[in-house]
């Protein structure tokens, strides 16, 4: 008979013997280190965090996503209404202002309108240099000035209405301009950067001055009426717009609204059409065509001029007078409005 027990009862199993439990080192030797496919694997076991699908890129795991700080959001510019009102009402003094002077210039008596033309590039200067502040401010001030009187009365006196000594004039202030900052040894630093500063400055006072020319040929008088009209029109709709309904909006950092843009460059092209209705030498298709011209540049312009400040205003430059800051749209917007009334009037009328 076969003994119950067997003789190797007690005694360690085999090496090579299948274990039922979970296997472990041979007694007496240490465990062999995982090497390959074996050891990334086990790793991919041990990372149980959940995956996170990524749009555009493969997934992330929950405990990365602490470390990613999240963007901040930078809070909209509020709609002021009594300031867009304000605004919309400077444009349209400047408007009648510049319409009315046109209409005292004649044969011989160029000299009321210009006058009002200077005074109007005065309040450019000042707006334009107070709000963009380039080195050297009271040199590049006192420069435009002079280049202002300087176009103006070359405007005026010159023998043949044309646009070559206003030309001179704004070459003579940039360069002015930029050697009085080259003097001082603490604005020569800047002065590349404040060269575009410079140039709009210069640029824009011998652009009113244009107006004084349009005034000496054929139907100048008329087209500075039309233009001039239909540029006024479209900036105070497009402020008086942006008061009651400022939308959709353009940008969170600047506080003007497309509708407005729109709406005041139809109803500035509209005026023009029906004064050409009236005007001699005019037909609501003329008045249309020069009108719609200057109608947006002067609203695109007003439109530029609120970038450019939010551009300062986030670049972390300290905000300038307040006067002088919402000038800045309005005078701009004629300022380019000049020289394009000039420029329909010499090749479409």
């Amino acid at each position: 008979m076969f003994p119950s027990t067997s003789r190797d009862a007690g005694r360690d199993p085999w090496a090579d013997d299948p274990s039922a439990g979970p296997s472990g080192p041979a007694r007496g030797y240490p465990p062999a280190p995982r090497t390959g496919p074996a050891e990334a694997e086990g790793e991919r076991r041990e990372r149980t965090g959940p995956r996170r699908l990524r749009k555009g890129g493969p997934g992330r795991r929950s405990d990365d996503s602490s470390d990613a700080s999240p963007e901040e959001e930078t809070p909209p510019v509020e709609f002021r209404r009594p300031l867009a009102l304000t605004v919309a009402g400077f444009a349209a003094l400047l408007g009648v202002g510049l319409v009315l002077g046109a209409q005292t210039s004649g044969p011989g008596h160029r000299l009321p309108f210009a006058v009002v033309i200077f005074g109007v590039q005065l309040l450019y200067v000042l707006a334009w240099t107070m709000a963009m502040r380039p080195p050297a401010l009271l040199v590049v001030a006192l420069v435009s000035a002079g280049t202002a009187a300087i176009a103006d009365a070359a405007a005026v006196q010159s023998d043949i209405a044309g646009l070559a000594p206003l030309g001179y004039a704004a070459v003579a202030g940039l360069l002015l301009g930029v050697l009085g900052q080259l003097v001082r040894r603490v604005d020569r630093v800047r002065v590349t950067d404040s060269l575009g500063g410079t140039l709009l400055i210069v640029v824009g006072v011998v652009a009113f001055a244009s107006l004084i020319v349009l005034s000496r040929i054929p139907k100048g008088t008329q087209a500075i009426t039309v233009c001039l009209t239909a540029a006024g029109v479209a900036l105070l709709v497009a402020r008086l717009t942006d008061a009651v309904a400022p939308w959709p909006r353009l940008a969170p950092q600047v506080p003007r609204g497309a509708a407005g843009v729109v709406v005041g460059a139809m109803l500035g092209t509209l005026t023009s059409a029906v004064l050409g209705s009236y005007l001699v030498g005019f037909t609501p298709t003329s008045g249309a065509l020069v009108g719609v011209v200057t109608a947006a540049t002067a609203v695109l312009a007003d439109l530029a001029v609120g970038y450019a400040e939010a551009g300062r205003l986030m670049a972390g430059e300290p905000p300038t007078m307040w006067a002088a800051r919402h000038m800045q749209g309005p005078l701009g917007g004629f300022a380019l409005a000049a020289p394009a009334a000039y420029a329909m009037c010499v090749l479409f009328l």
